[in-house]
């Protein structure tokens, strides 16, 4: 944004949605879902295995591992992967938001609380900006997500058919 922008945005600086942006993805889930596939990976991984460890347990208390081996992977498994899609619901909630408000002409925003709502329309080449933003760099977050919950969802599914043929 120039220096002309931002003398006429009497948005707070906080509440402007390229410092949503800017502040969401400093956050470590959040920059690994835009950095490289291992980076990104990586994470997942740094959710799902740990949750396996938790969720191995309960599911050795149902299945005991030496006498049903099969459901009792099965089910931790499902376990981890429920932790896993709770991780990716969260990244897709929060890039969702600070994409609608990059992609909003209308900026909503509060000068001192709940009870003043103000709105101040962007200039074009804020505007401009903030969808080039969404395009480029947001974009392709979403089409990961959306991969990435396809192989979830495929897990899922072999787990069920797994489950269902033992």
């Amino acid at each position: 944004m120039n220096d002309l922008d931002l003398s006429r945005c009497p948005v707070p600086r906080e509440q402007q949605p390229i410092q949503e942006y800017q502040a969401l993805k400093e956050g470590c889930l959040f920059r690994a879902s835009q950095g490289t596939l291992g980076s990104y990976l990586k994470a997942l991984a740094w959710i799902g295995l740990p949750s396996w460890l938790i969720v191995a347990p309960i599911a050795a208390a149902s299945f005991a591992p030496e006498r049903f081996p099969l459901q009792f992977l099965l089910s931790a498994t499902l376990g981890a992967s429920a932790v896993v899609g709770l991780a990716l619901l969260r990244l897709f909630l929060g890039w969702k938001y600070v994409c609608d408000r990059l992609q909003n002409p209308v900026v909503v925003y509060e000068e001192s609380g709940w009870y003043d709502g103000q709105t101040w329309t962007k200039t074009e080449s804020v505007l401009a900006r903030d969808r080039l933003i969404v395009e480029y760099q947001l974009r392709p977050i979403f089409q990961r997500l959306r991969r990435t919950a396809i192989g979830l969802g495929l897990v899922v599914g072999v787990s069920a058919i797994a489950w269902s043929l033992a």
